[in-house]
């Protein structure tokens, strides 16, 4: 175990704030002689996953946390000005408990507390305070700022409560960013920590990696507030000591109070939060009571559905591939995720809401057809069940599956209202900082003409994922001026530190995710504009083993839908769009000869 463990580390995902990429934490963390490190982004648990699994690859303990923003009155409070007067508290994850109490809390934060920042409050601080380290945190904390105020029995009068809610959970940070306000509440603390028998932990908030990064990182601050460098009131750090230091660097500082040091060890010692990855989390399908099991179930539906496809005799070949997906299925353990999938595909269908036929490997599934989740003949196309499930497939079956663009809602709510609002939730993506944007950003923050920085940014090829190192051989043009002109290489390489970091959250335009318990408890949420989604990616909630749905919203099905209606308004008669066509007139006469786009008088 080193001798030193950092507690305080902002990542790229504290959305322009933090400048450290999740990837190289542990990466220098190692260099620096530790094994443990903890991610403590603003408000929110965006790179937790992602920081896990950095970490064990680098053979460094991760450790679960985040600086949370604590309302000075309620969470509910949301008066004008009040949001300029949130606190920082940095909690830390011990076990599962802690996981998933630190979870509730972030998402609290968003889906009550809201108000300019997520804001929880000491309510929900007392209610889910179970498997958490609290530690004071930096000068924004709410014993800090008492300090700061001189008003120092109020800042015992906090201490104290929290040290009732956490017990020997609760530590006074001290820090080493050599602000004149930090040396005083240092010394605050440190006098506190005897008075109140509270003890200390030397901390290091760290927004960059290294020394050398500050400057990149008063750029990402600038691009974030909207401001330029020459700005008199832009935001500023006031040092350029917010990096992740060594166990050389904090001992040295801090060689007067070692127990504050030792108490990191301590700290990470007490943090054993584990994630499981590929154990499938299905939600519950309750099943009609005349079925024993949902196999029955199951099994009862797709030989229904097998009848009214092909007849009350199908074919060996049609009954051999049957059985055999119907074997593999229920071996795999997917008998629950195909009847969720049918039930909301069934429910659109029968509340007159159109649905694809179907899209990607889905579509071999000789299942999925005769349950009606598609509406394309595997057999007849010769399509491989295997390409979407076989026993040697180890990721999730994933069924893409198209709406109405307009009734797309109607289905999730009858999903929501299925499993529990509480069990869906739609899912967060986020967008990067491209290689052009990025080259404008940073112009625009150097106070750049605008002319200049577009030119420069048009150099970069139009390609996708373009990075500027790939621009750079390929654009010979921008190469000679990156080597040529000082300004150019100046902000490319700033640029280059920046690009790729996550700009800002959004929702992802199709996913939902159905879960078992409440999704809170697996995974933090996130509010954007209203609308709920988690706070990890697709991806990531797949690799949780969480059930991942797309529900498209297509347009296309959208107008067929109001051409079926118009046909059976002035016509009288019943179109059926999703059925095989074989009249030979319609391609003759009208897709094969072009004319698709004349008038037509009805």
């Amino acid at each position: 175990m080193s001798e030193f463990v950092h507690l305080h580390v902002h990542s790229e995902f504290s959305l322009l704030d933090g400048a450290n990429r999740i990837k190289d934490l542990p990466i220098r963390a190692k260099e620096l002689g530790m094994d443990s490190i903890a991610l403590t982004d603003h408000g929110v648990m965006f790179g937790t996953v992602d920081f896990y699994k950095a970490c064990k690859k680098e053979g460094i303990k991760p450790i679960i946390g985040c600086e949370v923003y604590v309302a000075p009155r309620t969470r509910f409070d949301k008066e004008a000005n009040i949001d300029k007067h949130y606190y920082h508290l940095i909690l830390l994850a011990k076990n599962e408990v802690g996981y998933k109490n630190l979870s509730h809390l972030v998402s609290l934060g968003f889906t009550e507390g809201f108000y300019y920042k997520p804001r929880i409050d000491y309510e929900i601080l007392e209610k889910y305070h179970e498997g958490l380290i609290a530690l004071s945190a930096c000068l924004a904390g709410n014993v800090n700022r008492e300090i700061l105020n001189e008003n120092m029995e109020k800042a015992e009068e906090i201490a104290l409560w929290h040290k009732n809610i956490f017990g020997e959970d609760y530590y006074l940070e001290i820090q080493p960013n050599g602000l004149p306000e930090q040396v005083l509440v240092n010394q605050k603390l440190i006098e506190m920590s005897k008075k109140l028998n509270i003890p200390l932990v030397a901390t290091n908030d760290a927004h960059y990696l290294k020394k050398e990064d500050a400057y990149n990182h008063e750029i990402l601050l600038c691009i974030q507030t909207g401001k330029k460098m020459t700005d008199e009131d832009r935001m500023r750090m006031g040092t350029n000591e917010f990096y992740l230091k060594s166990q050389e660097e904090m001992k040295e500082y801090f060689k007067n109070i070692p127990e504050a040091i030792e108490n990191t060890v301590k700290i990470a010692e007490k943090c054993n939060v584990e994630f499981e990855f590929g154990n499938t989390k299905l939600p519950n399908y309750e099943v009609p009571n005349e079925f024993k099991t949902h196999t029955d179930y199951f099994i009862k539906l797709a030989n229904d559905g097998l009848v009214k496809r092909y007849g009350e005799n199908p074919t060996k070949e049609i009954k051999e591939r049957f059985d055999y997906e119907l074997s593999v299925i229920e071996k795999m353990g997917y008998v629950d995720y195909f009847l969720i999938v049918w039930d909301f595909i069934n429910y659109a269908k029968t509340n007159g809401i159109s649905v694809g036929p179907g899209r990607g490997s889905g579509a071999g599934s000789i299942v999925a057809y005769a349950l009606g989740i598609t509406d394309i003949n595997p057999i007849k196309y010769n399509l491989l069940f295997e390409r979407f499930l076989n026993p040697e497939r180890i990721s999730m079956p994933d069924f893409d599956v198209d709406f109405d663009y307009e009734r797309r809602q109607e289905v999730i709510d009858y999903v929501g209202r299925k499993y529990g609002k509480d069990h869906v939730s739609q899912i967060i993506t986020f967008g990067t900082m491209s290689a052009r944007m990025v080259i404008r950003d940073v112009s625009r923050v150097l106070d750049i003409p605008y002319q200049e920085a577009d030119k420069l940014a048009k150099m970069i090829p139009n390609e996708l994922h373009i990075t500027i190192k790939k621009a750079l051989e390929q654009n010979k043009e921008l190469g000679d001026l990156y080597n040529s002109n000082e300004q150019t290489k100046r902000i490319l390489d700033i640029a280059m530190g920046l690009e790729g970091m996550p700009r800002q959250a959004s929702t992802h335009a199709c996913g939902i995710v159905i879960t078992k318990d409440p999704v809170i408890s697996y995974v933090p949420l996130y509010v954007n504009d209203g609308t709920i989604s988690t706070q990890y990616i697709m991806t990531t909630l797949e690799e949780l083993g969480l059930l991942k749905m797309d529900f498209l919203g297509l347009r296309t099905l959208t107008v067929i839908s109001d051409t079926i209606k118009l046909v059976k308004k002035v016509r009288n008669v019943d179109v059926v769009f999703d059925k095989e066509m074989n009249d030979q007139n319609v391609f003759d006469k009208t897709w094969r000869s072009g004319n698709t786009s004349r008038s037509i008088s009805i």
